[in-house]
């Protein structure tokens, strides 16, 4: 059930084909179905809408149907039968006989659901820690391999990639990270609740790759302190990419501009969430 929104992206219909816990607050879900066939993607840290059941449901309410007025048909659903929309990003993509896509895998963060949490969990992270091979999502992704959602992209001549994100942007990195070709250069700082969310990242570029525990540092000032005290490498054209949450990003943003002289043009920045809000609230505030 492939159906067009907005070209390049279009509605996947998927099942969880399997589950594995990647650390206290990590988990990782498989999706597989015969709709991944027109799903395409080249983007490393390539953006999706993941749309779920609330407890109870079969499958996640979204009146597909309504064609470009799904919107705002899924938002004038009852709050207890809209599925929950969450914004992910592809941390891998396998393909099977005849070069389509025949998995995705997509990395959730479990906050609240972690052993010892005094957060409060989502309907996310409840339904990430709870999924069973079966369950079914809707997913919203590209059709076209090109397209808006991509946002690493450093320019040609860049002779040194600068890396930061949270726990919600290292899925997109270490998937950036492996990616990059040998004779790159690579800065990486990845941070992460707990020492055992670290995770192995390989690569064939000269990447130095440095995880930030909150757990042993003590709070939310540990990236700004961390890459302040850092020394990089010399560079002439370096390009940077920030992702995480939005206060946070916006910070190391005027760091690298302000601080280290990095052109702004040559500074991604993505907010993925906002402290105190959710993503509704967010959406609310456009």
């Amino acid at each position: 059930m492939t159906t067009a929104v907005a070209a390049p992206f279009r509605f996947f219909s998927l099942r969880v084909a399997g589950t594995m816990r990647l650390g206290p607050s990590l988990a990782r879900v498989t999706f597989a179905g015969p709709d991944l066939r027109a799903f395409h993607s080249d983007g490393l840290d390539q953006s999706l809408s993941l749309f779920l059941p609330h407890p109870g449901q079969a499958e996640p309410a979204v009146p597909v149907e309504l064609g470009d007025s799904w919107w705002q048909g899924w938002r004038e659903l009852p709050d207890d039968v809209r599925a929950v929309m969450r914004s992910y990003t592809l941390r891998a993509l396998r393909r099977g006989p005849g070069g389509h896509t025949a998995e995705i895998d997509v990395d959730f963060v479990l906050h609240g659901v972690e052993p010892g949490s005094a957060l409060q969990a989502g309907p996310a992270a409840r339904w990430a820690a709870e999924a069973t091979a079966g369950d079914r999502v809707l997913l919203l992704g590209p059709a076209v391999a090109e397209n808006r959602a991509i946002r690493f992209r450093p320019p040609e001549d860049t002779d040194l990639v600068v890396i930061w994100g949270d726990e919600t942007a290292v899925p997109a990195a270490c998937a950036i990270v492996e990616s990059l070709p040998a004779g790159t250069r690579a800065r990486v700082w990845l941070e992460v609740p707990h020492a055992e969310d670290v995770q192995e990242v390989t690569t064939a570029a000269d990447a130095e790759v440095t995880w930030l525990v909150k757990e042993a540092a003590g709070g939310p000032e540990t990236a700004l302190a961390a890459l302040r005290a850092a020394g990089l490498p010399p560079a002439g054209q370096p390009y940077v990419w920030l992702a995480g949450e939005s206060g946070c990003v916006k910070a190391l943003r005027r760091h690298f501009v302000g601080e280290r002289g990095v052109d702004r043009r040559r500074v991604t920045f993505v907010g993925y969430w906002r402290q105190g809000l959710t993503e509704e609230q967010l959406r609310e505030r456009g």
